[in-house]
């Protein structure tokens, strides 16, 4: 399913001219190397552009980002192997970096034979053609002796960028006029491309398992490049390296029978979606990857908006309103055509898909993947947004703010286990049962992180799982004076003796029962809240309005029937934990003020 959504996605694209053509690779390039005509570097000219990004805080920041660079098709050969006019530094220069040192070579080689094997190639490709700037080039690749150059001034002065940098030639004085550019070298790149494509696969001609088609068979799939924490080089989505994964005699990828033309197709696709910010998002080592099949990016936008909290074409205002407007559909059951047409989506009908990627060795490990029509997955994720929350002022919840609440904040480490994050996303995306290890986690936060004990995040999560996966509705968005389930109840009274505690001082704690008994409370209340009770009397002495606190406590009591559970097991420490929040909320709502219960 995926490749046939990828190979369909790329016409899309291609008809739209959103994709490479055939035979071309998009390079980052960080710096052009200008060259004199008699192929020494004249200076090394910086090709990035500065861009302002939203940080934490609500600040701005400054990034430099580099420039994109239609190349020749870059080599996917293992080993040493040269592109034509572009490549690693290693290759362009012969010069490994070990701290703020350039050195000529390693035990290994690696250094010598890259640069040879670069230099032998492009003298090859460059045999007949004729320009300055391609002259200056064919210098600098003659004279050039990296054992002459470790003290560089233009390399050096390029710092820790050097080895991570793409690079492109111009000639001095003329930075506008890109080597690669070069009608000349394009010209007998296209010529040798398609010379060798024509050649490639003959030996094996199958029928398609994609296409259907009966043609030449790809043998080495193209890398998929851009997943965090894959190879710098590009990952695989096909690959066969050992003897017991071929079969009836097939090598490497004609095991897969994916014919070229599709194979082409998809790993094209799969890099535009990867090297776009509108469609992929980060969490932890998952990187999920989403596009609705109509080539156009509002679909994607929102989606961003309403799971990342932002996109490129939404900021965070403008998603709060959206999100507010569409929750206020969710709950009359229907998000209305005019909030689709407001939104700029014009077919709601489109399929969308959604996919999470882990790079796994050489690999692409694919942990999910969903395809749904847009309206269905706008849906599910405005219901999403709508369990989240836990007061009538309405706010986007992020994945991230969701991640981070699932962490403790005393742990080194900070990702959240892969499986559980999936298993989020396929019951965000189908409308279905949201994990059980979900609450387990957010309960087991709030018993054990004593400096964040409850936030909304945490709140709308336990609700959340609580009203889809044991009773639809049992929990309101405020609090609800009507519920009289004795987790909930339990709750609310601990919250009551806590701000009775807290007004008794003065608000001079350092510590509050909450630090002491919560955990507690939440499982064994018969154990702790005798104690408690107890505790209140003294307290209620040294209130200003002992009557607000007592009526309180006294319906709560009431409600209770003068009894505490033994115990409560997951979802019913969840029900307190939410009753203890809302409760606690609504004493910093006016209505709430001690004085006006007193009056």
């Amino acid at each position: 399913m995926l490749i046939q959504a990828l190979t369909d996605y790329y016409d899309i694209l291609a008809r739209a001219g959103n994709v490479l053509p055939d035979g071309y690779s998009n390079v980052k390039i960080h710096y052009l190397v200008s060259l004199t005509q008699t192929g020494k570097i004249d200076e090394i000219i910086n090709y990035q552009r500065k861009e302002e990004i939203a940080a934490a805080g609500g600040k701005i920041k400054e990034r430099w980002t580099p420039g994109d660079a239609v190349m020749p098709q870059r080599t996917e050969k293992s080993g040493i192997d040269a592109n034509i006019v572009e490549h690693r530094p290693l290759y362009l220069f012969g010069l490994n970096q070990e701290k703020d040192r350039l050195l000529p070579d390693d035990r290994t080689g690696k250094a010598r034979k890259s640069h040879k094997m670069f230099v032998k190639t492009n003298l090859e490709f460059l045999e007949g053609l004729e320009s300055p700037l391609i002259q200056a080039y064919r210098e600098f690749l003659l004279s050039w002796k990296p054992e002459e150059e470790t003290q560089n001034p233009h390399l050096l002065g390029l710092g820790k960028d050097y080895g991570k940098s793409g690079f492109a030639f111009c000639l001095s004085g003329y930075p506008e006029n890109l080597l690669h550019e070069d009608p000349q070298i394009k010209r007998k790149w296209e010529q040798r491309y398609f010379s060798a494509a024509g050649d490639d696969g003959k030996n094996y001609i199958a029928q398609c398992a994609v296409s259907g088609e009966k043609t030449a068979i790809a043998r080495i799939h193209n890398k998929i490049k851009g997943i965090p924490g894959g190879l710098p080089t590009g990952t695989v989505l096909i690959g066969y390296n050992n003897a017991s994964e071929n079969s009836y005699g097939n090598e490497q990828a004609y095991n897969s029978s994916v014919s070229e033309t599709v194979m082409k197709k998809y790993t094209e696709a799969f890099n535009y979606l990867l090297a776009s910010r509108r469609h992929k998002i980060l969490l932890d080592d998952v990187t999920v990857v989403f596009w609705a099949m109509d080539g156009g990016e509002e679909c994607e936008d929102l989606i961003m908006a309403m799971l990342y909290g932002t996109s490129e074409k939404m900021n965070a205002e403008q998603t709060d309103h959206m999100l507010r407007m569409l929750l206020e559909d969710a709950r009359r059951g229907k998000i209305t055509e005019e909030r689709l047409n407001s939104a700029d989506i014009l077919r709601p009908d489109v399929d969308f898909y959604m996919i999470g990627l882990k790079p796994n060795s050489s690999r692409v490990s694919l942990k999910f993947i969903y395809k749904k029509q847009y309206a269905d997955v706008l849906w599910n994720i405005t219901q999403f947004q709508n369990d989240l929350q836990v007061s009538e002022e309405m706010h986007p919840v992020s994945f991230i703010n969701i991640k981070r609440e699932l962490i403790s904040p005393k742990s080194k480490a900070d990702s959240v286990n892969p499986a559980l994050i999936s298993k989020m996303f396929e019951a965000v995306l189908s409308g279905g049962m949201y994990p059980t290890a979900l609450l387990e986690t957010v309960v087991r936060r709030v018993r054990t992180d004593s400096d964040i004990r409850m936030n909304a995040v945490r709140a709308g999560l336990i609700k959340a799982c609580i009203n889809r996966n044991y009773q639809k509705g049992e929990l309101k968005m405020a609090l609800d004076r009507q519920n009289d389930g004795q987790a909930y109840l339990c709750g609310r009274l601990f919250a009551v003796l806590e701000k009775l505690q807290q007004d008794a001082s003065g608000g001079s704690l350092n510590r509050t029962i909450k630090d002491s008994y919560f955990a507690s409370a939440a499982s064994k209340p018969v154990l702790v809240f005798p104690k408690l009770l107890k505790l209140a009397q003294t307290h209620l002495n040294k209130v200003k309005y002992p009557v607000y606190y007592n009526k309180l406590m006294g319906e709560i009591m009431d409600s209770l029937d003068g009894e505490f559970p033994e115990t409560f097991l997951l979802a019913d420490q969840g029900r307190f934990m939410v009753g203890y929040y809302q409760q606690y909320q609504s004493f910093f709502e006016k209505k709430e003020q001690p004085e006006e219960e007193e009056k």
